[in-house]
């Protein structure tokens, strides 16, 4: 892989990377299950589908497809329910906290590249105190294209005035790796999320992590 510049900006996905919303997103769903009398999710069941978005869990988890008659009304019911739900059991990934102070002591940015819409990022994102320096959140509310395609990403480094050789893009699901590759920034996989596998590191030529305590040692500084 080519040599990347000092780092200057790191951008993160929120969902599976940054933080943790799996929690809430397991409740909200069950309680919409339950609701219905249908049968709840485990955590290891739904776990590799929340950074798939809201369609794909209402298929797996109620076993219909978008062409049911029911379907957009278990959907609009769940995203209501995980509205009120947002910041319940939501936690920041372990060693993030401990990642963005190295960040701030080296006075590199940092900033947000998701595909979750802003009503329900923002809230989450405002609710942790250690995330108040963000730079920027980029959410498919700004782009005209969401990732995999690298507009929020591109978006980002503009804003900043930073270039993508001086950017490090962390994610944990094959469409963040594909926008990251895509923009020309360094990529690394984040194993510890919810969607990628060993499996991942034949697929995309980039930088992977087991545990966020290792991403420090990536950074160029």
């Amino acid at each position: 892989m080519q040599e990347k510049a000092k780092t200057k900006l790191v951008l993160f996905d929120l969902d599976g990377t940054l933080i943790d919303t799996a929690p809430d997103f397991i409740t909200s769903l069950n309680n919409v299950l339950t609701r219905h009398n249908k049968k709840n999710i485990t955590a290891d069941e739904i776990r590799t589908y929340i950074s798939e978005g809201s369609s794909k869990l209402i298929r797996y988890s109620f076993k219909i497809n978008e062409s049911d008659k029911e379907f957009n009304k278990y959907k609009n019911e769940f995203l209501l329910e995980y509205k009120n739900n947002l910041t319940r059991s939501t936690r920041l990934f372990n060693g993030i906290e401990k990642l963005l102070n190295y960040l701030d002591d080296k006075e590199i940015i940092y900033g947000i590249v998701t595909n979750k819409y802003r009503e329900y990022a923002d809230p989450i994102i405002d609710s942790f105190t250690k995330l108040k320096n963000i730079k920027i959140v980029v959410c498919p509310d700004d782009v005209s294209i969401s990732k995999p395609d690298p507009e929020g990403i591109f978006l980002a480094c503009k804003k900043l005035n930073v270039s993508p050789s001086e950017v490090i893009f962390l994610g944990d699901h094959h469409n963040d790796l594909k926008a990251g590759i895509s923009a020309g920034v360094s990529v690394i996989g984040c194993l510890y999320g919810y969607s990628l596998s060993e499996a991942s590191k034949k697929m995309y030529d980039c930088e992977y992590v087991n545990e966020v305590n290792e991403i420090i040692s990536k950074i160029k500084v």
